[in-house]
């Protein structure tokens, strides 16, 4: 069956795709099969703004769509990141580059470097039915950057899981994918489509 991933960020596509790899599904993105425009985020929640773009996405195309809603929220920084994570500090059109600077430059103010992320997937099903599914990975933040990261994924070379001494984008995609918000999240939607919803593929 084919799966639109209501996102255009390589780094999300590549991780959720890994997921999924087993499954018989193609994937499929809004650039490819020339999707314009994006969602309205306006959702109080994760979840509220994970289903508001997946609607637009199977809206737009009439075919199955999984979409993500994914942030980070920093306990020193209360509650300036979170659902603005992207959006916050730099802006939404800073580069990667430009973004993680602004975040560890202002890390460096604060002793309490513990963090979560969070990530809730919605998808639309062919009878524009909607499911969710969430995710949540706690950590720390390191005071710099300690590997290369994926496009659109900065964090995740300076955010260490707990029980691990590498930061998430060091880790190998199989350990990213079980420990991960987006991996757990991605894990019980891939379960869903095996043991619930596509059964017979």
């Amino acid at each position: 069956m084919d799966l639109l991933l209501g996102t255009n960020n390589k780094g999300k596509i590549i991780e959720i795709s890994s997921v999924l790899k087993d499954l018989p599904v193609t994937i499929l993105t809004p650039d490819a099969i020339g999707i314009a425009g994006n969602p309205a985020e306006t959702g109080a929640t994760f979840a509220e703004n994970a289903r508001q773009k997946a609607l637009f996405y199977f809206e737009q195309s009439g075919i199955p769509t999984l979409a993500d809603d994914s942030g980070i929220v920093v306990d020193a920084l209360k509650d300036e990141l979170g659902l603005h994570t992207r959006r916050w500090g730099a802006g939404p059109d800073a580069s990667d580059e430009e973004w993680i600077r602004f975040f560890l430059e202002r890390m460096k103010r604060e002793e309490n470097k513990r963090a979560r992320f969070i990530c809730h997937l919605a998808h639309v099903d062919a009878e524009g039915k909607v499911h969710l599914f969430e995710g949540a990975c706690e950590g720390r933040i390191t005071d710099g950057l300690e590997a290369e990261y994926l496009p659109g994924l900065p964090i995740s070379a300076c955010f260490r899981p707990d029980g691990f001494t590498k930061v998430f984008s060091a880790l190998t995609i199989e350990q990213k994918n079980s420990t991960s918000h987006r991996g757990r999240a991605a894990q019980s939607f891939a379960s869903f489509l095996r043991d619930v919803a596509y059964t017979g593929l």
